[in-house]
């Protein structure tokens, strides 16, 4: 759950070289009572993210040491703490290679400051969410298997054929629900609002980068999905063994 500080308000790592983009957002979340900390540098944030222990990171991608990408690889190596990409990168390759490194969002510059505030309530959200599902002694699988791929809930691992595949939070946080509602449709708009909280942090498109990115993980043949099936228009379904094929996928 969210670390308080002595105001009550989690701590967020602004990560920006550019001090006009930085003392914006520096502005807007003392504005709105949260803690801060600030580096400029990559390895800055690095540093940061291990000895300040912050909640949330606001990372630009153009830093002028290392790239944003490696950093948010580096923290993923030990921490799960959210992570929101805020760049002028717009191309839809630079979201997925933010995404596909552990990013848990992705903001694009110029940006509005009110969008902002809001994606971090809900990744915080999220995050308290996640926090007190760890906390409760509600009953359930600890482990799911089918086929070749094995979810270990507790520990946090997904394996397929004994090998264990590397997902981001989005991705896991994905299978997961699918997982858990084998046979059943999940429409896009239950998914963004189970995966995503209240949907400030999540798109149809972005829904569909995160699913085809988990697949190439996860399916020997994407062009035929053996796990998760698209049915076109509505959303997602999980087949568990038996169930066979046939739905179609997003083009």
């Amino acid at each position: 759950m969210p670390v308080t500080t002595a105001n009550g308000q989690p701590r967020i790592l602004v990560v920006e070289d550019d001090a006009a983009v930085r003392n914006l957002i520096v502005t807007a979340l003392d504005s709105y009572g949260y803690a801060r900390v600030v580096a400029v540098t990559g390895r800055e944030a690095i540093a940061r993210a291990a000895t300040d222990n912050p909640d949330l990171v606001l990372l630009d991608l153009g830093l002028p040491d290392i790239d944003g990408v490696e950093v948010v690889r580096s923290i993923r190596g030990w921490s799960q703490m959210p992570i929101i990409v805020v760049s002028a990168r717009a191309e839809d390759a630079d979201k997925i290679d933010a995404l596909d490194a552990g990013a848990d969002d992705y903001v694009t510059k110029p940006f509005s400051v009110g969008e902002l505030l809001a994606r971090i309530r809900s990744a915080l959200r999220r995050l308290s969410y996640a926090g007190a599902a760890a906390t409760e002694a509600t009953p359930s699988p600890s482990v799911f298997e089918d086929g070749d791929l094995r979810i270990d809930y507790d520990a946090g691992i997904v394996t397929l054929a004994g090998n264990e595949v590397h997902l981001t939070p989005i991705e896991y946080k994905l299978l997961c629900l699918l997982s858990h509602n084998v046979g059943k449709v999940l429409t896009h708009d239950y998914i963004l609002h189970e995966v995503w909280g209240d949907g400030q942090g999540g798109d149809l498109a972005s829904l569909r980068v995160y699913m085809g990115s988990l697949r190439k993980k996860i399916e020997a043949d994407t062009a035929h999905p053996r796990y998760i099936q698209t049915h076109v228009g509505v959303g997602y379904r999980m087949v568990g063994m038996g169930q066979g094929e046939g739905a179609t996928r997003d083009a």
